[in-house]
């Protein structure tokens, strides 16, 4: 039985665990916090939870393939409840409801006339086969050397994807109305790019949004957590929490031996890093810079980081129903409030995100309140490091003074009774996520499919990866795919 080490209990190092403690393999996870999760986490306070990370559930048949896959019913372990209208985005005065009913959706675009719902319709069309290309070629593809990238078919493959274009730059083909155009394109953000330079291939996540639907998991995200750490327990694995790696040791420069916890040394036949990927390259791996491959310092340092989030946790004693589970509010200038993230500044009239699970669940907060989630987009640390109270405190009064007047929730900084914030220093601190990206390494063309960090490394023939700067990339489905792609990998060797 082989001994396999698995750094972090994020959603991608659990996933992983519970495949390969399904084949037999003795896995045991080590996590530097006290719960599971990674960012997938919790704030409980005051009779107030929240989420404090991931919020938005589609692909559900994901969520449900580790257990499926490891041959038990999910729903003894979590409960989704489908969503529909999922979302209302409000963009230059108007309140427009998102539905993944197309007979709803399709009267929004009608309503802008017949040539935008031809035009929505075209998009669907060649999304959804970009969409089937991308699963089927890519998102569930391992690779490991330049072969398994560059041959004819695969090369062709991509080819028919034409991701050359901007996410925006795409939709605008279709699409003619602004305001329709950022309601098919703001979804990038939720994987940290802007979508007027992030790939058009993004474009699939507004379209899985509209046929798939959105869920919510009872009780909450970490609640997802909570039901992978016990499924991967049941099959015999450990957890051992308040356990921070402090490095991957290797021995010649190219085979895992094991790692070192908190001063003490714990073998292992492979390792699989859970940790961000960079943190991991520059913090934990034990070997001389030039050992490391491709991915040294300099590069690591150089490459490109997603956006990241300043984020508010409202415990509010009162109740607003009015308040959809999702809200989106644009910038008027969206064009702009994305470019100034891009650029490092703070911006002056940002976009911004509000989830209201208390409208659906009654466990986030006491009778007739509310547990408010405020999610605003801005730049990572190395674009911009200048969080300190006072810059923290003059944010958060402005967001909070910006939901209340522009969603018309009367009184709300009046019925504010709790309040925790993150920050990009947050993120970087809690989850070692490099430069405090919230989404890993930003999904760039050239840092996507084999040009994105591989789920094994390529000199060190017993160490993998998964996580968001790994391939395929950010979101909790495709983190779970990611934990699922390194299992397999591990599976190969052994």
């Amino acid at each position: 039985m082989q001994n396999i080490s698995i750094v972090g209990a994020g959603v991608g190092g659990l996933t992983t665990g519970i495949y390969l403690q399904s084949e037999g393999y003795q896995v045991t996870i080590y996590e530097k916090n006290d719960h599971p999760g990674g960012k997938m986490d919790t704030i409980q306070a005051d009779g107030f939870k929240f989420d404090t990370g991931p919020t938005i559930v589609m692909m559900p048949d994901i969520y449900k393939k580790p257990f499926a896959d490891t041959g038990v019913n999910y729903e003894d372990y979590f409960t989704m409840i489908r969503v529909n209208p999922f979302m209302d985005v409000w963009t230059d005065g108007e309140k427009i409801p998102l539905s993944s009913d197309l007979a709803d959706i399709a009267k929004v675009f009608e309503a802008q006339g017949e040539t935008e719902m031809l035009g929505f319709l075209k998009y669907l069309t060649d999304i959804y086969g970009k969409y089937i290309n991308a699963k089927n070629n890519f998102i569930y593809q391992s690779f490991r050397g330049p072969r398994d990238f560059f041959n004819l078919k695969t090369l062709w493959h991509a080819y028919q994807l034409k991701t050359f274009s901007s996410s925006y730059a795409a939709i605008k083909k279709n699409i003619s109305s602004t305001n329709l155009q950022y309601l098919m394109s703001f979804q990038t953000l939720y994987i940290g790019i802007s979508p007027f330079n992030g790939p058009s291939i993004y474009n699939i996540i507004p379209m899985i949004e509209l046929i798939y639907g959105v869920w919510f998991i009872k009780g909450g995200m970490f609640q997802y957590a909570k039901a992978l750490e016990k499924r991967f327990i049941e099959l015999g694995g450990q957890i051992v929490y308040q356990a921070e790696v402090q490095e991957i040791a290797v021995s010649d420069q190219k085979h895992v031996t094991g790692l070192k916890i908190n001063e003490e040394f714990k073998t292992a036949d492979a390792v699989v890093a859970n940790a961000d990927f960079p943190y991991t390259m520059t913090n934990l791996l034990g070997v001389a810079d030039k050992a490391k491959g491709k991915y040294k310092q300099e590069k690591i340092e150089k490459m490109d980081y997603s956006m990241s989030c300043f984020l508010l946790y409202l415990g509010v004693d009162k109740k607003y129903d009015e308040l959809r589970l999702h809200t989106i509010k644009m910038a008027s200038d969206f064009e702009k409030n994305v470019a100034d993230i891009d650029h490092g500044i703070l911006p002056e009239d940002p976009s911004f995100y509000v989830y209201n699970p208390s409208v659906i669940d009654d466990t986030f907060a006491p009778d007739n309140q509310s547990a408010l989630y405020v999610l605003v987009p801005v730049a990572n640390l190395k674009e911009n490091n200048n969080w300190d109270k006072e810059q923290i405190d003059l944010f958060a009064e402005k967001i909070i003074a910006k939901v209340e007047n522009e969603l018309a929730l009367e009184g709300l900084s009046r019925h504010i009774v709790y309040k925790n914030i993150y920050t990009p220093k947050t993120f970087e601190s809690r989850y070692n996520s490099a430069f405090g990206s919230t989404f890993g390494l930003k999904p760039t063309l050239k840092q996507s499919n084999y040009f994105r960090p591989h789920n094994k490394h390529a000199k060190i023939d017993n160490l993998y990866f998964a996580g968001a700067s790994v391939h395929p990339g950010a979101g909790v489905p495709i983190v779970i795919t990611s934990g699922e792609l390194a299992a397999r990998e591990v599976m190969k060797d052994n």
